[in-house]
C-alpha cells in the first residue's frame, strides 16, 4: 500500500513539475478504467466536429447477403482473439459479406485512428487540383509561418506524406509521455507540433510520425481557408455518398481537428472511402482524387526504412502491399482498423476491431543474408492480421 501511494506521489510530482497535465486525462481514461491504451469508443472523450452525410446513398453500393457466408474456424478463432467488431467485404460496389460482433452495428461509429491520415492525404491532391496549393514540393513554411528553426524550412509537403520529415516526434501508442499520448489527451496540438525541432535530414528514411499528419491538416486549413471538417465534407464525404455523419475529434472547444487520427464514422462509410480508392480516385464518373496524385499516393517512396531496406511498403500517407498477384494498398489503424483495396480485383475489405495483430519483423542478423531479405522484403512492417484479413476476403469473395 505505502508503494502505491509513494508512486502516486511521484506521478503527480513529475506531472506537476514537467507541465504534462494531460497525462491526467489519460489515465482517468486508460488505466482507472481497465484500458491500456485509447479505444475505438473515445468520442466522448473531446469535443468533436460533424462531417455532414450526403445523405443520399451511392450508386451500386448493394447489401442484404448478411451473413450468407460461415467463417471457417480459424477466422472465427481471429476474430474473437483480436475482438473484431465489424467486417465487411465489396466486390464490383456490392457488399457480398456483412458482420457485427460486440453490440457494433451498421450504425455504430469508431474511432478511424491512422486511417483518417490517408483522407488527409486525399485532400492535400486535392487541394493542388483546385489551386490552394502550388507543389508537393512546396515548403511547409510557406503555409505554416510559425514553422521555423534550424533546418525545418527544408521540409516540403512531400517529405511530411511520405513520413521522411526528419522530424523527432516520439510515437508510440503505448508510452504515455510520448507525443503521441499528448496529442491525443492534450488540449494544444498546434504548440506540440510547431514545437518539433530537426532530428535528421528530411527526404532520406521512412519514420512513421503523427506529427506529420498533423502539420498536413494545419497546411490545408491555411492554404483553403477552410475548416479541415468542411472541407473533407464537400470534397470527399458527401461525395461518396456516406450515409452518416461523420465525427472529427477536436483538441479542445472550437479547436483543431485531431488530423493524424479521430474521425469516427460507421463501417459502410469505411467501405465506401474504401470504394474510392479502389476505383482509383474516380467515382460517379467523377474524378475526386487526381489521378497522377492517386498514382502517387500508392507508389512507394525511395526511402530506406528502420529495418535497413528500401521501402516497399509506404507511398504517401497510404500503405502499401506488393502481392504478386496484384498491388494491395490499404489504410490502417493502431487497433487493427483496415480500410483495405486491392483494385486489381475491384475488391475492397473493411475490418474494424480493438486488438491488433503484430507486425512481421526480422531480426538483425537475418538482415545480413541477401537472400532472405529478397524473399520477405515485400511483408516486413505488415501486420500479420493483414494476410488474414486479405485471405478471408478473398475467400468470402470466390464463395459469393
Amino acid at each position: 500500500m505505502s508503494f502505491l501511494l509513494a508512486l502516486i506521489i511521484t506521478l503527480n510530482l513529475f506531472i506537476l513539475l514537467s507541465g504534462k497535465f494531460y497525462m491526467y486525462k489519460g489515465i482517468a481514461n486508460t488505466y482507472l478504467i481497465g484500458n491500456t491504451g485509447p479505444t475505438i469508443y473515445d468520442l466522448h472523450l473531446s469535443p468533436y466536429s460533424i462531417v455532414q452525410s450526403a445523405k443520399v446513398p451511392l450508386k451500386n453500393l448493394k447489401s442484404g447477403l448478411f451473413n450468407q457466408f460461415k467463417l471457417p474456424p480459424k477466422y472465427s478463432a481471429l476474430i474473437e482473439e483480436f475482438e473484431t467488431k465489424a467486417f465487411l467485404v465489396l466486390k464490383d460496389d456490392t457488399i457480398i459479406y456483412e458482420n457485427y460482433w460486440g453490440g457494433h452495428t451498421e450504425e455504430t461509429v469508431s474511432n478511424s485512428f491512422s486511417v483518417a491520415k490517408t483522407l488527409v492525404a486525399i485532400l492535400v491532391g486535392i487541394a493542388i487540383e483546385d489551386g490552394y496549393i502550388k507543389s508537393l514540393d512546396d515548403a511547409v513554411s510557406l503555409y505554416l509561418k510559425g514553422f521555423s528553426g534550424e533546418g525545418k524550412r527544408e521540409i516540403t509537403i512531400r517529405h511530411l506524406l511520405a513520413m521522411a520529415s526528419g522530424l523527432d516526434w516520439e510515437e508510440s501508442g503505448k508510452n504515455p509521455f510520448s507525443d503521441n499520448a499528448e496529442s491525443y489527451y492534450g488540449s494544444d496540438l498546434r504548440r506540440l507540433v510547431l514545437g518539433q525541432s530537426m532530428e535528421k535530414m528530411p527526404g532520406k528514411s521512412f519514420n512513421y510520425q503523427s506529427g506529420n499528419s498533423q502539420l498536413l491538416g494545419y497546411i490545408l486549413e491555411a492554404a483553403t481557408g477552410t475548416d479541415l471538417s468542411e472541407y473533407a465534407e464537400s470534397k470527399v464525404w458527401q461525395k461518396i455518398g456516406a450515409e452518416h455523419d461523420a465525427y472529427w475529434s477536436l483538441d479542445k472547444e472550437f479547436g483543431d481537428e485531431k488530423a493524424f487520427c479521430c474521425m469516427y464514422a460507421t463501417a459502410r462509410d469505411y467501405a465506401k472511402l474504401g470504394q474510392l480508392l479502389s476505383n482509383k480516385g474516380l467515382l460517379n464518373d467523377e474524378q475526386i482524387i487526381p489521378s497522377w496524385y492517386y498514382d502517387e499516393m500508392v507508389t512507394p517512396q525511395d526511402l530506406l526504412t528502420k529495418d535497413g531496406i528500401s521501402n516497399y511498403r509506404y507511398g504517401l500517407h497510404t500503405w502499401t502491399y506488393l502481392d504478386p498477384q496484384g498491388q494491395v494498398n490499404y489504410c490502417r489503424g493502431i487497433s487493427g482498423q483496415y480500410v483495405i483495396t486491392i483494385p486489381s480485383e475491384n475488391l475492397v475489405i473493411i475490418r474494424l476491431g480493438s486488438k491488433k495483430t503484430p507486425l512481421v519483423r526480422i531480426s538483425k542478423e537475418k538482415l545480413q543474408d541477401t537472400d532472405y531479405i529478397e524473399k520477405i522484403k515485400f511483408q516486413v512492417g505488415h501486420s500479420y492480421g493483414l494476410f488474414e484479413y486479405i485471405a478471408l476476403g478473398k475467400l468470402i469473395s470466390s464463395e459469393g
